[in-house]
């Protein structure tokens, strides 16, 4: 028995928990507060596709099914067959399955299984067990187009009826579907939510609801708590709530749920628990930021004085209760970068609360969620890391960061390689000029593997509108960085901005077809500009030549409707910007015209075919602050003495070899050089608490000897810093 059962709707991800329960779990259990977690998202997952689910999808009789739903239909016996199998093999189990699965013949195959002519030039440098999962997502993805067609079309494997969570200003729709009967996967959510709460028996239920495609289910779970289970009260929070339910006034939603929290979840999901557990203590009911009906009027109440925590007092997220062995990897794309979302299984942490940037007009800038950054100190993330590691048995880790700060990811790598950690990370960035091929270096040692970010529309114009406080060439120039120090990029791309040409649109293109053909991005994706009620553009639509639609708010507002004064059908690029993409995502078709993209007449770029390779080849500025940090990640090198001599004079030299993970390297500087050399390199080793600043290295050295910039630039030193002697 709990006092709160945490519940993420379906559907979200099928590979890893979304974090926001295993969070206000982890904040709960340093309050003594009793809580039981569950992703109902997966649990219905795995029960659909299943044997006995698979069965239960085939039996009822179809009737003018399409050609591909007939081709399923006819194979359901080899679907019913082989799906056990499958999904075991997607969950890490069943290794061997690879291999019959890349033979051929095991699988199914229906019109998702068309895409796979370039499979083998995608695949040659992925290997057998990616293939296979590439191969059994196609499976999955042509049962869930057999589902969409025959038995839900609201089904999707990351979200479900979106459409009716997506822009609905009013609650009318919505209300309405809630009135119909069950479908087949209410059924299944419904079914192992009851077995969940007899089981838990919680006195509050918190649904946390991230995103429009847990809107739908969240409100039919509360409907059945409401209809069977009287007595437990119900609140939402999270994401989709904080965004969008800001001006909620329709009293209908509070026939599902009791309250409705905003913003961040800890303090008010505390105060909720001791009004509904601890009432007989509390003289006043205490509320922070929490919808709730009184005398049939919905009202906001925020009348509780006390602070929201502090990022270091939430303590470390949870993920016990969470079937963790049971998530689902599969490869969508053929691109190691772009798996990353839906391949592995990551502990999920915070570098920071919000952004420390705040800038972007097309971001929610004005809530919460953004506006208040607050980072966390280094030591206590990595300490988290640890108790994460220690709990969940995984070293994997995204940090779901708005965008992380340069300084902190320095000092959390720094932590991890200082403690020895092994570890797999990757978060999402600003493209700025902090990004360094030092501190690349330095965050690829620590584990980080990729990176994600915005170059949203590759042109310098916009970028200035959009507030971004980036450039083209420098995106190009911090891509580079990352790549070279083997880091994967992804780059989130935008179009149809405000006052966007369609010149700018091809010109965008050719920046980014440029940006992959030098290798320097590995991955992106096309987003559409969406206008939001609480970003510059939504709130000041004037300034930015745009006319929004106004209409009556009762219900959800974010997405908001409007006219671009110029006019363009922005949404007419979106197939040729998305297939042009994934063709550069595999590393193909760079030298196709950018016309061959689009059914309709583009006009030439206006970028010149060398840009981005000019770009990069711009001399680079080598100078070292006097403040950077001196940092040292090798080891301790071999040395020998040895006697030189030039036209009748001797002196001896000193050779020192340096061994890293595949390489040695030798270099020779004079003797008593070398000494303090070997002294200063172990007192700027990254194991040692106290770093050294440049200034302080060269006023070391040149206690000794003569100028210390001739001996940092030059050869053997130079040498050094492509082994690890970093300036950050």
């Amino acid at each position: 028995m709990k006092n709160i059962l945490l519940i993420t709707p379906p559907f979200t991800q099928l590979n890893t928990p979304y974090p926001a329960t295993a969070y206000l779990k982890g904040f709960l259990n340093t309050k003594n507060i009793s809580a039981y977690q569950m992703d109902l998202g997966i649990e219905v997952i795995l029960e659909m596709f299943s044997k006995k689910g698979l069965i239960e999808i085939f039996s009822p009789i179809i009737h003018n099914p399409s050609p591909n739903t007939q081709r399923i239909y006819s194979l359901k016996d080899d679907y019913i067959k082989t799906i056990d199998a499958v999904i075991a093999f997607l969950q890490g189990k069943n290794s061997s399955l690879a291999r019959q699965i890349c033979s051929g013949n095991f699988l199914p195959e229906a019109s998702r299984f068309d895409q796979l002519d370039d499979m083998e030039f995608a695949f040659g440098s992925m290997g057998m067990q990616d293939k296979a999962k590439h191969l059994a997502t196609l499976y999955l993805e042509d049962l869930s187009d057999f589902i969409v067609e025959c038995v839900d079309g609201n089904f999707g494997f990351s979200r479900y009826a979106e459409r009716l969570g997506r822009s609905a200003n009013s609650f009318d729709e919505l209300y309405n579907h809630l009135q119909n009967e069950l479908t087949f996967i209410d059924e299944i959510t419904i079914k192992i939510l009851k077995e969940r709460i007899e089981e838990v028996q919680p006195k509050l239920i918190c649904f946390s609801v991230p995103f429009p495609g847990n809107l739908y289910s969240a409100f039919r779970c509360a409907q059945f708590i409401k209809a069977n289970f009287s007595n437990i009260k119900t609140a939402m929070g999270g994401g989709f709530p904080n965004t969008e339910l800001r001006e909620l006034k329709d009293q209908r939603v509070f026939e599902f749920f009791d309250f409705i929290t905003l913003d961040d979840g800890e303090l008010p999901v505390e105060l909720l628990h001791n009004f509904i557990c601890h009432s007989e203590l509390i003289s006043e009911s205490e509320f922070k930021r929490t919808f709730l009906l009184e005398n049939n009027q919905v009202v906001y109440k925020n009348n509780s004085t006390r602070h929201d925590y502090k990022q270091s007092e939430v303590g470390t997220p949870d993920y016990s209760d969470l079937l963790l062995d049971q998530y689902i990897s599969v490869i969508e794309v053929a691109n190691p970068m772009h798996s990353l979302w839906s391949d592995g299984r990551w502990n999920k942490l915070t570098m920071a609360h919000g952004c420390y940037w705040g800038k972007c007009t097309f971001c929610d800038i004005s809530l919460d969620y953004i506006k208040l950054y607050e980072p966390i100190a280094a030591k206590i993330l990595v300490d988290r890391m640890e108790e994460l590691i220690a709990q969940t048995g995984e070293n994997g880790f995204h940090f779901v960061d708005e965008a992380a700060p340069p300084a902190l990811m320095r000092e959390v790598a720094l932590e991890i390689i200082k403690r020895n950690l092994v570890v797999t990370w990757w978060t999402n960035i600003r493209f700025e000029k902090s990004f360094t091929a030092d501190l690349c270096l330095l965050l690829k040692e620590s584990g980080c593997t990729a990176v994600s970010g915005g170059l949203e529309v590759a042109s310098d114009r916009l970028l200035e509108l959009i507030k971004k406080g980036v450039t083209v060439e420098q995106v190009a120039q911090v891509t580079r960085n990352f790549t070279e120090s083997g880091i994967m990029v992804h780059a989130y791309l935008m179009y149809g901005y405000p006052t966007q040409t369609i010149q700018e649109t091809v010109d965008s293109l050719e920046m980014v077809r440029q940006l992959f053909e030098l290798g320097v991005l590995q991955s992106g994706f096309w987003h559409q500009f969406a206008m939001t009620a609480h970003s510059p553009v939504g709130m000041f639509p004037e300034e930015f030549g745009v006319i929004p639609e106004q209409n009556k708010i009762t219900f959800a507002n974010n997405d908001i409707n409007f006219k671009d004064k110029t006019g363009i059908n922005h949404d007419k690029f979106s197939y040729g910007l998305k297939k042009s993409l994934f063709n550069y995502m595999h590393g193909i078709c760079f030298d196709y015209d950018l016309q061959d993209w689009f059914d309709f007449k583009i006009p030439k770029t206006k970028i010149p075919s060398d840009f981005i390779c000019n770009c990069l080849e711009k001399e680079q500025n080598f100078t070292t602050k006097p403040n950077a940090k001196i940092v040292w990640l090798g080891g301790k090198p071999q040395t020998e003495i040895f006697t030189k001599s030039k036209k009748g004079n001797s002196w001896e030299m000193m050779k020192l070899t340096f061994h890293n993970k595949t390489q040695s390297y030798d270099i020779s500087v004079n003797a008593e050089e070398g000494k303090w050399l070997i002294e200063t390199l172990e007192q700027i080793s990254v194991y040692t608490e106290n770093k050294i600043t440049f200034s302080q290295l060269k006023s070391n050295f040149e206690q000794q000897f003569d100028d210390f910039e001739l001996f940092w630039y030059s050869k053997p030193v130079l040498t050094l810093r492509h082994l690890g002697l970093l300036s950050l």
